[in-house]
């Protein structure tokens, strides 16, 4: 039952990341929605799953909350210090190594989040049947979104078509695993809310420091990125919402 639901995710997550791959010219709106998504992800799914579940403060600061700081810092310094920013022709070489290093690493952590959405189904079906069907509608609502995010953020970074699609396919397979793992495989509380934490912080910094810089390059259609960043944020507000 647990690998029957998340074969609906599988699927789900497939079409996000081949929509995304299909919007040719419409790039920037892709961008723009993507970062809106995943801002309404960060502040509307991360944070608060990862709050309630009580985590450890550490000096009057929760521990997802200090580990959302860390993950942003961190990805900065790196940025920064591999002066991934720089547009020196000399440098072109690093530098598009270095990007497409961030795009496999921003897609192998929404695959590890995959994987952790297909535990949270067989976990559920070990309480009982109808609880994991309603935490299955939760993770196949939202995981065309990962999908839509995974294939936008590694191709974004410099990788070719067929490595982002590699990781599409990994990010599909991944709530599989996850659900035929969870007989095996136990999560402490703690741990789960610090990964969760990083995760969140690690999107943030990517949607915020990246993704919206890129998607606006082409100054003329502004008002349309703004609006889909807004309709992407409202997007999962939604869903959330409805699968809550």
């Amino acid at each position: 039952m647990p690998i029957l639901l998340s074969l609906a995710a599988f699927l789900m997550t497939l079409l996000g990341g081949l929509v995304a791959d299909r919007v040719g010219a419409r790039r920037h709106l892709v961008l723009g929605f993507a970062a809106g998504v995943m801002l309404g992800l960060v502040a509307f799914d991360l944070l608060p799953e990862a709050l309630a579940l009580d985590a450890p403060e550490i000096h009057g600061v929760p521990l997802p909350m200090l580990t959302l700081a860390l993950a942003f810092l961190i990805i900065h310094i790196v940025e920064r210090s591999m002066a991934i920013h720089d547009t020196h022709e000399a440098d072109y070489a690093t530098h598009h190594h270095t990007r497409a290093g961030v795009g496999l690493t921003a897609g192998s952590a929404l695959v590890a989040h995959s994987f952790l959405d297909g535990a949270a189904i067989g976990a559920a079906y070990q309480t009982n049947t109808s609880l994991a069907v309603a935490v299955a509608i939760g993770v196949i609502a939202h995981d065309f979104t990962d999908g839509f995010n995974t294939y936008t953020l590694t191709s974004l970074y410099g990788n070719a078509r067929p490595r982002a699609l590699t990781l599409l396919t990994l990010d599909a397979l991944a709530p599989i695993a996850g659900a035929t793992a969870t007989t095996l495989l136990t999560i402490p509380n703690n741990a789960l809310a610090a990964y969760l934490g990083l995760f969140a912080g690690f999107l943030l910094y990517l949607a915020t420091s990246d993704i919206l810089p890129e998607a606006h390059t082409p100054r003329r259609a502004t008002g349309q990125t703004l609006s889909v960043t807004v309709l992407g944020t409202v997007f999962m507000w939604g869903v959330i919402g409805l699968t809550d």
